[in-house]
């Protein structure tokens, strides 16, 4: 089902206000994405300057092929970008979907990527009527791992070798999956 501007909605947690991104967005959109954490898990290789930062926020505001849901938290007080986070690979027929999120350096280990993952996971159940949800990183990626946990995503496996990092090294991913009959957090805390 394809989203239309109308659909798309503001979500709010405790500390954020979710929307969908905007150009106005860019700067700290390009702080994120040049971060090196940031470049070595999630790339964005086009994001160069200002200009291209824009288009990115732009491209994420555009949900119309209904493949996938873009925001933005923000800080409700300031409007600065706090956490980029997607739903994406929606599978309509098959009522499935990815997460995956970005936090600025100045808010990591706060709690942002934990609150973002619960309320769009939320959503996605709510609104969107997904069965499951599913979210993967790489293995040496231990706090993406926490925010899998935290936000009740169970460990269901591990992809060996099936991500490369920037500098090509090849990864181990652990696949972490929620559905929408699970209790809130139905699995443990760690990826040990």
């Amino acid at each position: 089902m394809a989203l239309t501007i109308d659909d798309m909605p503001t979500l709010s947690t405790q500390r954020l206000v979710l929307r969908p991104p905007q150009p106005a967005d860019a700067e700290d959109a390009l702080a994120l994405l040049q971060d090196e954490q940031v470049a070595r898990w999630y790339p964005a290789p086009d994001v160069v300057d200002l200009a291209s930062a824009a288009a990115w926020c732009t491209r994420g505001a555009d949900w119309s092929r209904g493949d996938h849901a873009t925001w933005h938290g923000v800080d409700p007080v300031t409007g600065r970008l706090v956490v980029n986070i997607s739903l994406f690979s929606i599978d309509a027929e098959h009522s499935t979907a990815k997460v995956s999120y970005r936090v600025v350096p100045w808010q990591r280990r706060k709690g942002y990527a934990r609150e973002a993952v619960l309320a769009v996971t939320s959503w996605a159940f709510a609104e969107r009527g997904l069965a499951r949800v599913q979210l993967e990183h790489s293995v040496a990626n231990t706090a993406s791992c926490g925010v899998a946990f935290g936000s009740g995503y169970g460990l269901e496996g591990t992809l060996r070798s099936a991500f490369v990092t920037a500098d090509g090294v090849r990864q181990d991913v652990h696949v972490h999956g929620r559905l929408a009959t699970d209790a809130p957090i139905p699995w443990g805390t760690s990826c040990q």
